[in-house]
């Protein structure tokens, strides 16, 4: 059997992980099913969600014949279903995004990679949290929209949760294997979040107005989607990983550092106080974090290649220029504003990269459309899912009113 293959099946009485993967077509998806083929006496695909990419989801559905199949377009969703029928798969489709939340939910489920880029990624994976899975988390907007609310899920429905970006990942990797969420007793000094840079740690600030999507979603070592390619080259990635990292890891915001690193061999730090620093080093694949949280707290095969430190020869280091940068200093203030300000900020960010890659937006005023949103919004205590999927609307109403009003010349969007 080949590493793509699900041919082989698990041995009778063997315990197999029952799998739901969202966003099942995105890179992460298909880096996931591509760890989960090598292991066929670990993982059965339960479910696999995605969009409105039917192709790719047919594709996926041949080679792991998954009881379910879930896709949020429905139009989709009745073609996916008609060539399903045709070919005699033994897969039910489901449609629309309550699907997702009613696939995570099922009782025969044991892990859910939740991959779904963007806001429509929370209402499931913070379902799934509620239902007490494991949760395999790939999709930062539903820890930053719903920080308080995922993190209270977790502890009290006990569901498992663990980081696929390769930075959280290294840095749970790097944390004391008992680690209880209390840094100090840890012994923990900081956390250094290490940053590629994205495309354009270089490019004159002059230049930057005229950047193009392809441009900016040309990253220099991973292979990304769009958005979160562009949220590379802003660096906005990276500003929403510190919310992460202080939620996962209950820190405080000057206890995370971003560090960057162009090389992306060092994926993040832990700095002790006894002046210890202790890293994960790897190539740039997300098999390697995706592989580690399938098989916690074993190790299994990813299918990725050894490190080899002499074709490396040399790691960079330097501190970020907020001029260059200024997501990051706006992540950081959205943090110290509450609940409402992450909510604020997630929902900005994605109206300005949306527009950006229409061409509706300039890229160097992807910054500028994101603080005059976090400018406008209250500081407000969000207590349930509700209150913060109003607030992402208002807010995404209002990013898409002053994009609307500058591009008409108008003086005022409210």
């Amino acid at each position: 059997m080949n590493a793509t293959s699900q041919s082989a099946r698990p041995a009778t009485g063997a315990t197999v992980q029952q799998i739901v993967v969202l966003g099942a077509t995105g890179s992460v998806g298909v880096s996931t099913l591509n760890v989960v083929a090598r292991h066929p006496q670990r993982f059965s695909v339960f479910a696999l969600a995605a969009n409105e990419r039917t192709d790719a989801l047919l594709q996926q559905c041949r080679q792991f014949r998954p009881r379910f199949a879930a896709m949020a377009d429905e139009t989709a969703a009745a073609e996916l279903a008609r060539q399903i029928r045709t070919e005699g798969l033994p897969t039910k489709v489901l449609a629309g995004a309550g699907a997702l939340v009613e696939l995570v939910t099922m009782p025969e489920v044991d892990s859910v990679m939740a991959a779904i880029v963007g806001a429509a990624g929370l209402p499931p994976t913070l379902a799934a949290a509620r239902a007490g899975k494991k949760v395999l988390l790939a999709n930062k907007e539903a820890l930053v929209m719903a920080g308080r609310l995922f993190i209270d899920a977790v502890r009290t429905r006990g569901a498992r949760l663990l980081p696929i970006d390769s930075e959280h990942n290294a840095i749970l990797q790097s944390l004391p294997a008992d680690f209880d969420g209390q840094l100090a007793k840890s012994g923990v000094r900081r956390i250094l979040l290490t940053a590629s840079g994205g495309p354009f740690l270089r490019t004159p600030l002059d230049n930057l107005a005229r950047v193009t999507p392809d441009q900016a979603c040309a990253h220099p070592n991973w292979v990304m989607g769009r958005k979160i390619s562009v949220d590379s080259a802003t660096m906005m990635n990276k500003g929403l990983e510190v919310i992460e990292a202080c939620l996962l890891f209950n820190a405080r915001v000057d206890q995370v550092e971003v560090v960057i690193h162009p090389q992306s061999v060092i994926h993040s730090m832990v700095e002790y106080v006894d002046g210890s620093v202790l890293a994960q080093l790897g190539h740039p694949d997300m098999r390697t974090p995706i592989a580690h949280a399938l098989g916690f707290p074993e190790r299994i095969e990813s299918g990725v290649q050894s490190l080899n430190f002499f074709d490396i020869k040399t790691l960079n280091f330097e501190q970020p220029d907020v001029n260059r940068f200024p997501c990051l200093r706006l992540a950081q203030a959205a943090m110290l504003a509450g609940e409402s300000g992450p909510v604020a900020l997630n929902a900005a960010n994605e109206i300005a990269v949306a527009c950006f890659l229409r061409g509706e937006l300039a890229f160097n005023r992807i910054p500028g459309l994101i603080e005059e949103v976090l400018t406008r919004t209250p500081a407000t205590a969000l207590t349930d899912l509700p209150e913060v999927l109003e607030l992402d609307r208002e807010v995404r109403s209002l990013a898409s009113r002053l994009i609307s009003a500058r591009s008409t010349g108008a003086v005022s969007a409210n």
